[in-house]
């Protein structure tokens, strides 16, 4: 008999544990909690509780090839930066192509996850879910947790003195749908992240005037990078994770934060932060420098204070204010674990982001609860393989001291690296990670092998953006469409873009030959370094 696996959440992760149940022959319930899948990306006129919430003009940071499921490319025709409803498209397609939709249960809260009282030997859980104001319960060999960390505003009310006596309105990011509700206001956007400075922009454009105040600063990098593409297919690539291993952190920063300001100066823009470049999570805005050139946005320090009608900034400067919007970011709880698993400022523990360490048996899983310098869901997706064999006894977890010897390392090496944060307790590095994974699972693509039996596909996987497809070349779940898919990532990454001919002139090789040279025995090195 299959083992049944509870599932909490419709959203993306939620989409791909059904389907990785499936693949190890397990049997998947999951449940969500609203009318349909799509969690985060499905927009909705007003915010649900329990859900996370877009605006209307969401368009994704992470393009199509960086973020696609391992075996379903996006079709070539939709953009490589998706608007929130094409997103949903591709999600429908996915669930439907893998008839996933009969496992979902919509409308069906989960009230309650608890231990049976023989789980030290079998591992199971009850789950108590609510629908239509009936509960029931079931009993379930394993759980994955895929309900997302965007789910709990965070509103830090308290560290802004005066708010309680601002006549104006003030709202989190996560209420706001609609640039018009602002026409002719003077705004304040409080967070310089990707939603603060995406609704900046936004707000800007029916505002009187829209000012955004930030503590740290922050670099802002382009959606679009060099020659045009995707700037994530430029950034994740093997190659370039390898040169930044041979580079001190300070010499990384110093080329990007080059890069970065040829296009804008920082400094001149007020947005430079003390912190450097790879220290905190990246702020992708397209628009943000010409909307400060134009003067619709102003950037302001941290607020000190608020009175009835105004803002006092830290550096003595006042702006009469007709709302303030919050994009401060979320926290994460599981009030339905029956407090085993509790989280702290944002931090739980947890053996490679996914597993707690102290549980008898490994049937519980967490799954998408990272914020990853690259999409997310690739990584969910792998997460979700990796745990289906655990639960299915076809992989292992290491003992317990090994595994809060993990979870130690990563929480010192996060907090030497990156600026204190809430948003930064999560935080993984996309291609190092995805590999962490790989091995455990074993599907890490071998690139001496690629080498030496097919270099034509060695050569995409070393220099060419590490797609999911890469994690399906080879080991369990691996797809007959893998190398194809690779080395068509590029017509797929240009097809949408040319809507009007233009003839093509021949001339002189973009790459020096010496460079080409230089290369190749870079790809050696890369290599050998991998084994």
């Amino acid at each position: 008999m299959a083992k049944r696996v509870a599932i909490i959440g419709g959203g993306s992760s939620g989409l791909c544990a059904i389907k990785a149940c499936l693949q190890e022959g397990l049997e998947p319930v999951c449940f969500e909690r609203s009318r349909d899948i799509g969690g985060l990306w499905r927009f909705e006129e007003r915010p649900e509780d329990g859900r996370a919430s877009i605006y209307r003009s969401v368009i994704i940071n992470t393009s199509k090839e960086m973020m696609c499921f391992s075996d379903f490319p996006i079709p070539e025709d939709f953009p490589n930066y998706m608007h929130n409803s094409m997103i949903m498209e591709y999600f429908r397609m996915y669930a439907q192509h893998f008839d996933l939709l009969r496992h979902i249960r919509f409308r069906t809260s989960v009230c309650r996850v608890s231990k049976r009282p023989d789980f030290a030997t079998t591992g199971q859980w009850e789950v108590v879910t609510e629908s239509e104001g009936k509960q029931e319960a079931a009993v379930f060999d394993a759980v994955l947790v895929c309900s997302g960390h965007h789910t709990d505003p965070h509103l830090p009310l308290n560290t802004f003195p005066g708010i309680e006596k601002f006549n104006g309105r003030y709202l989190h990011s996560r209420d706001y749908k609609d640039p018009q509700d602002f026409r002719d206001k003077r705004v304040v956007v409080i967070g310089i992240g990707n939603s603060g400075s995406d609704l900046a922009v936004e707000i800007s454009q029916t505002a009187k005037q829209v000012f955004l105040s930030t503590r740290r600063g922050a670099w802002i990098l382009n959606r679009v990078g060099d020659q045009g593409y995707p700037i994530d297919t430029i950034l994740t690539t093997r190659m370039k994770v390898f040169l930044q291993e041979l580079l001190s952190p300070s010499l990384a920063c110093d080329y990007m934060e080059k890069k970065l300001n040829a296009r804008f100066d920082h400094t001149r823009y007020g947005l430079k932060p003390k912190h450097r470049v790879l220290h905190q999570h990246p702020t992708i805005n397209d628009d943000l420098p010409n909307r400060i050139i134009s003067g619709r946005v102003r950037v302001k320090p941290n607020i000190q204070e608020f009175t009835e009608t105004s803002a006092i900034f830290e550096d003595g400067t006042r702006e009469d204010i007709d709302v303030v919007v919050f994009a401060t970011g979320y926290t994460f709880s599981f009030p339905f674990l029956e407090g085993f698993v509790k989280v702290v400022e944002n931090q739980i523990p947890l053996y490679k982001f996914m597993f707690p360490p102290d549980l008898e048996k490994p049937t519980l899983a967490f799954i998408g609860f990272i914020q990853p310098l690259g999409a997310i869901m690739p990584i969910s997706e792998l997460q979700c393989r990796w745990a289906t064999r655990i639960f299915k006894g076809l992989n292992e977890l290491p003992p317990r001291h090994d595994m809060e010897a993990d979870i130690k390392q990563k929480k010192e090496v996060m907090a030497k690296r990156y600026v204190k944060s809430q948003r930064h307790t999560i935080q993984v590095d996309y291609i190092p990670y995805m590999d962490e994974l790989a091995c455990q699972l074993g599907v890490k693509p071998n690139l001496l092998t690629l080498f030496l039996t097919d270099p034509k596909l060695a050569l995409e996987v070393a220099f060419g953006p590490c797609t999911p497809y890469q994690y399906r070349l080879r080991g369990p779940g691996a797809w007959a469409g893998a190398r194809e898919a690779i080395l068509t990532q590029q017509q797929r990454i240009i097809k949408p873009l040319q809507t009007r001919h233009v003839e093509e002139h021949l001339s002189a090789p973009a790459v020096p030959l010496i460079f080409k040279v230089l290369g190749a025995v870079a790809i050696l090195v890369a290599v050998f370094a991998y084994f």
